[in-house]
This record gives C-alpha cells, structure tokens and sequence, in this order.
C-alpha cells in the first residue's frame, strides 16, 4: 500500500489512510518542532499552578481514540512524576460527561487536558462546561489538531487554558485518527515527562527510525494478513495496555466489524478473555521495554504458543537480552532504552497497517469505511443534559 500510487489507491478507497498512516515519523519531528517552540510558555504554565496550589489534579480526557491517548500516557508518566503535587487521571470524557459528581470536586484544582482531533465532539465541550460549573480553581491544557474547532476557539484569551496545536497535517482526513492520536500522544510526553529536551530530542529521534523501518516492511504484514483470520486480539502491559486498546478499534473501525477484535493486559488476559482465541485469531502482543514487565509479555506469548491454537501469534518487540522465539516484528536492540509510551507511536503504525491491509481484503475502504453513516467520523446524534 505504502508504495503504491494514487491510481491504484483511489479505487481501492484508501489513499487518504495509506497516506496518513505514512507520514507520522515526519509529523513527529514537527511536533517536537512545536513542543520546543512553546517549551518556555509550557513550563510557566505549569509553574503557576505549582505555586497556586499544594497539589493538582490532572484530568487526560478525550474520546474514542483521543481518550486512549490518555490511557496511554497515564502509566508511564505515574512513575514519573511527583504525585505529591499531580494527581493523574485519565478519563472520558464520555465518562466525565455521563458522571460529573464521581469526578469533578468544587475544592480539588483541577487541570484538565483535552485531547481532540475536531474539538467538536460534544461531549469534549460539555465535559470542560461541566468542569468550568462544578471546579472552583480550573484549568486546561487544550492539545488539539484542529484550530477552528471549538475546543482551540475557547482556549482563546484564556490565561487559563494553553492550547497546544498539533502540526496541521496531523487532523486526519480519513474516517480512523492516525496521525492525530500519535501526535497527541508525543505532546502530552513531552509536556509531562521530566526528561531533559536532549533526551526527549534523542528519543524522538529513535522513533521516528523505528516508524519508517515499519513502512519499509510493509511486506512482513502482509503476510501476516494473508492468512485465514476472522478475529484480533492485542496484548500489552502499562502504556502498551492503552496501545493495545488503539490497535484494536482501527481493526472495528476500517472493517466496520467484520473482524471482530478483543485486547487486554498481557496478565489479565488468562482470566477469561483467552476464551475469545480459536484457530482463526490472529494475537500480537506489544512486548515492554522494561525488563520486569517484560517477563509477563513473554510469558504470555509463550503460553498462547503452547496452546497451538491461534491462527498466528506475533511479538511486536524491541530486541532486548530475552526475546519471543517465535514470529516477531522485532526492531533494532539501538531502541532498547525508548520508555514504552514513547514505543506506542512506532508500534501503534504496526497496528494501524494491519487495519489498513486487513480493511482492503474485505472488501472495505478504508477512507470511508461506515458508508452507511451508523459511525461518524465526528459523533453525531449525541444529546448533552443539562446538570443542575
């Protein structure tokens, strides 16, 4: 797909998602371009909250995709920062919406960073009305790719909210968020994460290696594809649990639900949800760059192998000291030392290409692949109540 022109992609109703999946690496480097652009006014951001408050709570919240960019980042970034100062959430904004008075405290200051391809779902503006009613001291970070939407016009002339627009080719025009969510996904890192820019440069650096070498391997997949299949499953430990979540709802949304997909915690996953694996499941499972979580992702592999029942079972791995034995999309060991949030942006391409690949086989396009208008590309037919 990755090399083929636009003549051939058009019929097949895929040149817009081919092109999309393909053109991350680049839109990472652009958003790091913009992250450092906007590093000084970021850290008085946060600076003033410190000062303000003896402890923030941080709401990641979204939608869909844009609500497992939060799920994500969430356990990575627990174990990096003070959680004395910032407590962090991930949630909903479908959760948010639904159930304000679990989560929005009138006395608890509260920053809540929306993540939004449009800005224009309904629930991601009620979920900040709703917040700006019931959270005394309130705050936003607004990270968007759209600067028309909504959620970037209230950001205007709001000393608090900072708004954090992706790079503009990063608002998908495909029906599935590609480039959006791993755009997303990089600021909230690089906003968050207490590394220094020279390391965060490094990282990216690495990544954006990592994903072109899954574009130049495109062939690897399609293998993968060619086999007998009318289910996926995705595994992952952490930040790659939230990955995992991502990989499976390209597969729903680009096939319209002929593969029916399942994805859990590389532990969990013994504790019913393994019920779901026959002999036309296909498994990946994300393996951890931390070598204890490591040891459960392998663990799992090894024990699906054992069960020789799935079609096929992939690792999608860094080479590490200890390694899957068996069928493995296996980068450079060069990226060893790439925190596994930051590994989601080049593993999340594996899963995107699968969906991609998997949508043409049958028979779907991939652009537009709910002709039917059941699944909009923005939500529709959503109504907000009014919470008093």
């Amino acid at each position: 797909m990755f090399s083929l022109n636009q003549e051939k992609l058009v019929p097949l109703g895929a040149s817009i998602t081919t092109a999309e999946i393909k053109q991350q690496p680049d839109l990472w480097a652009e958003t790091y371009a913009l992250y450092k652009d906007k590093r000084s006014d970021i850290e008085a951001f946060l600076q003033k909250l410190s000062e303000r408050h003896d402890r923030v709570r941080v709401i990641f919240t979204g939608a869909g995709t844009s609500a497992y960019v939060g799920e994500t980042v969430l356990p990575y970034l627990k174990g990096k920062v003070d959680e004395q100062k910032w407590e962090f959430l991930s949630i909903p904004t479908t959760t948010l919406v639904s159930n304000p008075y679990q989560f929005l405290k009138a006395d608890f200051p509260t920053l809540l960073v929306s993540f939004a391809r449009s800005g224009n779902s309904p629930e991601s503006v009620a979920a900040v009305e709703l917040a700006e009613q019931l959270v005394k001291d309130f705050y936003q970070i607004t990270i968007t790719c759209a600067k028309n939407g909504e959620l970037a016009k209230r950001a205007q002339d709001d000393t608090n909210n900072l708004l954090l627009l992706m790079p503009e080719k990063s608002n998908d025009q495909g029906f599935a968020m590609t480039g959006s969510y791993s755009c997303m996904t990089l600021t909230a890192l690089l906003v968050f994460d207490p590394l220094s820019v020279e390391e965060k440069l490094s990282i990216v650096k690495t990544i954006r290696q990592m994903g072109e070498s899954v574009i130049s391997r495109e062939d690897f997949i399609q293998k993968i594809i060619s086999a007998d299949f009318d289910r996926i499953i995705y595994l992952g430990s952490g930040s790659l649990e939230g990955l995992s979540r991502e990989a499976q709802l390209k597969v729903l949304e680009l096939t319209a639900g002929k593969i029916v997909t399942a994805f859990d915690s590389s532990l969990a996953f013994r504790h019913g949800p393994k019920s779901f694996v026959n002999e036309k499941s296909l498994v990946f499972v994300f393996v951890s760059n931390n070598p204890y979580t490591r040891q459960y992702d392998l663990d799992i592999l090894n024990e699906l192998q054992q069960d020789d029942i799935a079609n096929g079972i992939y690792a999608i791995s860094v080479e590490g000291e200890t390694n899957y034995d068996g069928n493995t999309f296996l980068f450079d060991s060069d990226a060893q030392c790439v925190p596994d949030a930051y590994l989601a942006l080049p593993f999340v391409m594996i899963g995107q290409t699968v969906s991609l690949l998997t949508s043409v086989k049958v028979g779907n396009k991939p652009d537009t692949p709910s002709p039917t208008g059941m699944v909009n590309r923005v939500v529709k037919g959503v109504t907000i109540h009014e919470y008093v």
